[in-house]
C-alpha cells in the first residue's frame, strides 16, 4: 500500500495518521515463503519535522507460520512491531546508498507500507523456531516425526572409526 507524502511535506509540523491494511499475504525471503496467518491493520503516523525530514511511527501485530527447526511442523510465531524511523527526503537515492541508509520503503514521495513492515519482520526474524522446547525432531532414517511416537528404526550409531570392525562382524555371519 502506497501512502502519498506530498500532504505532510507541504507544511512543517503537519501530521497525518492512517490505518492501512497490509497487502502482503506471505513473507518471502531467501529462506522461503512463510504465510501470514493473522495480520492486523498498520497504524501509521507521519510527522513533518521540518527541513524535509519525516518521522514515521507504525504499529502492527501479525503472525507468521514458520516451520519448526527440528520437526518441520508449522509454528505460528507472533510479531509485535513498533516502528520508529526518521527519513531525510532531501537525500538522493545515491546518497542513501553512500550513507548505508536502508530506506527502500520510500519511492519518490510515496511510502510503501508493505516494504516498511517487510524490513522490520526481516530484522526481528527469530534465530531458531521450535514447536516446543522438548521437540524430538524427525528420524534421520525414515523422516517420521518423533513427537508423534517412535518409528522403530535402528537408531544405534557406531563410532565411524569402528566401521571396519563392524563390517568384518557383519560379513562373518
Amino acid at each position: 500500500m502506497l501512502i502519498h507524502l506530498n500532504d505532510v511535506l507541504s507544511c512543517e509540523e503537519k501530521t497525518i495518521s492512517r490505518t492501512v491494511d497490509l497487502e502482503m499475504h506471505s513473507f518471502d525471503s531467501g529462506l522461503g515463503s512463510f504465510p501470514l496467518v493473522k495480520k492486523e491493520p498498520v497504524k501509521l503516523t507521519v510527522t513533518n519535522l521540518g527541513e524535509e525530514k519525516l518521522k514515521l511511527e507504525a504499529k502492527v501485530d501479525l503472525t507468521v507460520a514458520i516451520p519448526c527447526d527440528r520437526c518441520l511442523e508449522e509454528v505460528e510465531t507472533p510479531f509485535t512491531l513498533a516502528i520508529l524511523r526518521e527519513v531525510d527526503m532531501k537525500q538522493t537515492a545515491e546518497g542513501r546508498i553512500a550513507d548505508l541508509d536502508e530506506t527502500d520503503f520510500i519511492i519518490g514521495y510515496n511510502l510503501d507500507v508493505d516494504k516498511l513492515v517487510y524490513s522490520e519482520i526481516l530484522v526481528n526474524w527469530p534465530m531458531k523456531t521450535l514447536c516446543r522446547e522438548d521437540c524430538k525432531g524427525i528420524c534421520k532414517k525414515c523422516g517420521t516425526n518423533l513427537n508423534h511416537g517412535s518409528c522403530g528404526c535402528d537408531t544405534a550409531e557406531l563410532d565411524p572409526r569402528m566401521a571396519v570392525i563392524a563390517e568384518i562382524f557383519k560379513n562373518s555371519n
